[in-house]
């Protein structure tokens, strides 16, 4: 079932929030019509038309505002390989995005340490989050935000895409430098979740959380939001995507340095994928249209 493939929008499986988009409909429990099965609605004759004759015109395409917000993030993935081709090897080469690798490639045994020291400490804690964001964590940035996606569309919009990129950038280097998760170096871990089947570095979690929380404050900057109430934005969603990544080290699923190197990530993918241009007439080019649109259509939720 092609609706599945929701699923790959997020590392750690928060790509299933592709369905929360219903809540902007029914209470988050889908959209349900029910019909009699003895005469269907589609059959019923009115006014002595004859049945089957009833139909509207046409449309002539499917509307932008008809796309779910998670289907509509891939609209957007597209246009950035098209048109930022080299944004890995611009990330690849960052001197501390390196250098957040190498660490922890040339120290296991402290980054173990300190899962083993969160484990026993902070697990029993932290079991609530990080059972709840393993699944998604839309809703603790819609929580700080006080929305829902029937309340700000084009902000749901602005989070799933966010989501997507950071995961299409972590799985690039999760693949590339294929780094061993902490479960295969200390089975005795044991995390309380499943461990992803991909590979550990940088973290997918981090990563989303770092960027959707860079994209938002490109949203609030756009509405003109009063720069202390910004701050107060700023703080707060910083703390929460510090926190998602934390508790993916606390569950042993990563180790601190992959929640280091995401929020590297997030950080270079927002200065690639926000760039512009200007062409002899003046024109202003933008690196991915689509994502700066999203970015601007959002920011009039919040003006």
């Amino acid at each position: 079932m092609t609706g599945n493939t929701g699923n790959t929008g997020n590392t750690g499986n928060t790509g299933n929030t592709g369905n929360t988009g219903n809540s902007g409909i029914i209470g988050g429990d889908g959209w349900f019509v029910s019909d009699r099965v003895d005469w269907p609605f589609v059959t019923r004759d009115y006014g002595g038309n004859e049945l089957g004759t009833l139909r509207r015109t046409p449309p002539a395409h499917f509307g932008d505002r008809q796309w779910a917000a998670n289907w509509n993030a891939w609209r957007v993935l597209h246009q950035m390989v098209a048109n930022v081709p080299n944004w890995a090897a611009t990330v690849d080469g960052d001197a501390n995005f390196t250098a957040i690798r190498t660490y922890l490639t040339t120290h296991y045994d402290t980054q173990i340490d300190n899962l083993v020291l969160a484990a026993r400490d902070e697990r029993p804690d932290a079991m609530g989050p990080i059972l709840s964001q393993d699944g998604e964590f839309f809703t603790d940035f819609m929580a700080v935000l006080t929305m829902r996606p029937g309340s700000h569309p084009r902000t749901f919009r602005v989070l799933h895409i966010a989501s997507l990129i950071g995961s299409f950038a972590a799985l690039y280097f999760k693949d590339k430098y294929d780094i061993p998760r902490p479960s295969q170096i200390c089975p005795a871990l044991l995390p309380p979740i499943t461990v992803p089947g991909h590979a550990s570095w940088p973290s997918g979690h981090s990563t989303q959380a770092h960027f959707m929380w860079r994209c938002i404050m490109r949203v609030l900057a756009g509405a003109g939001m009063a720069a202390a109430d910004q701050a107060i934005y700023d703080a707060d969603l910083s703390v929460l995507a510090d926190v998602i990544a934390r508790n993916r080290e606390i569950a042993g699923v990563h180790y601190p340095k992959d929640s280091e190197g995401g929020a590297r990530l997030a950080e270079l993918l927002d200065t690639q994928i926000f760039t512009t241009t200007v062409d002899s007439s003046g024109t202003t080019i933008y690196a991915v249209k689509m994502f700066n649109d999203a970015i601007t259509d959002a920011a009039g939720e919040w003006s």
